[in-house]
């Protein structure tokens, strides 16, 4: 009676600390050959954040990231649009968390391992396809080899092999024409502890945020991302992604964004590494559950990063995939009970993130309305629809205040599957 776990990334690792928590067998397959810290700067919802404490890796935590504190909007002059506490400073009973993508996921790594033993991750095992029978799930592997179980679980990603193998004619993740240039810096804090900023608009953004404490010399490691949008149908779209490229590439956009606050060309120029990316996603799916496998995290619902959903959202698909075992047993049942949570909650975040209604959506408001330039926002947008904007997407994304305070433990305390 195991679970088979195809991918070793944040969603896979959750889910295998999930399973040993409540005491159901299970085996991570990881295509890399070595698990390594890839990858920079994401946020961690309190949604997340409270099942990762669940976990009891409140101290881990701490130990890698930063409790974000606020969120704020700016126009391309630097102007304030709306700013808000986060995490435990706007009343939540969990804080956010800004952290290094490579660092949570080794954390989960370590965890796992500790509490597991080593031998419940096998790396260099890339999936390839699957299959049912009578005795369960096979896992078949790109070497030829092949693991069987009882229930399957797809957390290999957004360019998931087992999500092409039920959706052939799906393609490659879809680019909206937006680049994204990413790295870290150290520097100075800017607008008091643990902020996070986003400034600009649709067309041209720059977004950054603290993933360390300063040390004596008040340095923290600020991770940034320069956002240009360009024709979806130039040739741009058709070169390498996730590579390293020279500053120089896109530096001059940004030349004119100094403010009294924050200098955004001395921080693009004091990174050792840039890596650029596009900005994809993929279309919400129909169904993410086949008789004994079902798809997780990116592989069943990747969406545009302005939500700071990502990470938060796989980690909810671990831990509701834990409650409909302890609710269903080790059955199909436990799939189709965690779809039907969750399809229809990640797919509403997929669509308010493309259709441009994220909580980003105030900046291009503001450039539409009068190019950035003004006294008084209140004159702009008034204060009341800023902060309505605000609560509609937390209500989306399943971080609410009063209702997510309100939330019973997805996982009760010592429940373990009989």
């Amino acid at each position: 009676m195991t679970v088979l776990i195809a991918g070793g990334g944040i969603a896979g690792l959750a889910l295998g600390l999930t399973l040993h928590q409540i005491g159901v067998p299970f085996r991570v397959f990881e295509a890399s050959a070595e698990l390594k810290p890839m990858g920079v700067g994401i946020n961690l919802q309190p949604n997340a954040v409270r099942e990762l404490f669940d976990l009891g890796l409140e101290a881990e935590l701490d130990a890698i990231g930063v409790r974000t504190r606020s969120l704020g909007f700016f126009s391309k002059y630097g102007k304030t649009i709306w700013e808000e506490p986060r995490g435990r400073d706007a009343g939540y009973a969990w804080p956010q968390f800004s952290v290094h993508r490579g660092a949570l996921q080794m954390l989960l790594y370590r965890a796992l391992v500790a509490r597991a033993g080593a031998d419940v991750i096998t790396t260099g095992a890339r999936a390839v396809d699957w299959q049912t029978s009578d005795t369960g799930v096979t896992l078949h592997f790109a070497d030829g080899s092949s693991a069987n179980g009882t229930l399957l679980l797809a957390a290999d990603g957004i360019h998931s092999a087992l999500r092409a193998r039920q959706y052939p004619e799906e393609g490659p993740p879809i680019w909206d024409g937006r680049i994204l240039w990413r790295a870290t810096t150290r520097a100075p804090l800017f607008r008091g502890p643990a902020a996070m900023v986003m400034i600009g608009h649709n067309r041209l953004r720059f977004v950054s945020y603290p993933i360390s404490q300063p040390d004596e010399n008040g340095l923290a490691t600020i991770n940034w991302i320069a956002e240009k949008r360009f024709d979806p149908e130039a040739d741009f779209q058709r070169e390498d992604w996730n590579r390293a490229v020279d500053v120089e590439r896109f530096i001059a956009d940004f030349a004119q964004w100094r403010f009294d606050w924050i200098d955004v060309p001395m921080l693009i120029r004091g990174a050792e590494q840039v890596y650029e990316y596009p900005m994809v996603d993929r279309d919400p799916l129909p169904r993410w559950t086949f008789g004994a496998m079902s798809l997780m995290g990116d592989a069943a619902h990747p969406t545009y990063p302005v939500g700071s959903n990502g990470a938060s959202q796989a980690i909810l698909d671990a831990r509701v995939i834990g409650a409909q075992l302890l609710r269903h047993g080790m059955t199909e049942a436990a799939l189709l009970g965690y779809e039907a949570e969750m399809r229809p909650a990640a797919t509403q975040i997929g669509r308010a993130n493309r259709s441009g209604n994220g909580p980003d959506a105030v900046l291009q408001q503001v450039e539409d309305l009068c190019g950035g330039d003004f006294d008084s926002i209140d004159t702009v947008i008034p204060h009341a629809d800023l902060a309505a904007h605000a609560a509609r997407y937390k209500a989306i994304s399943g971080f609410s205040i009063a209702a997510l305070n309100a939330q019973p433990r997805t996982i009760a305390e010592g429940q373990r599957l009989s």
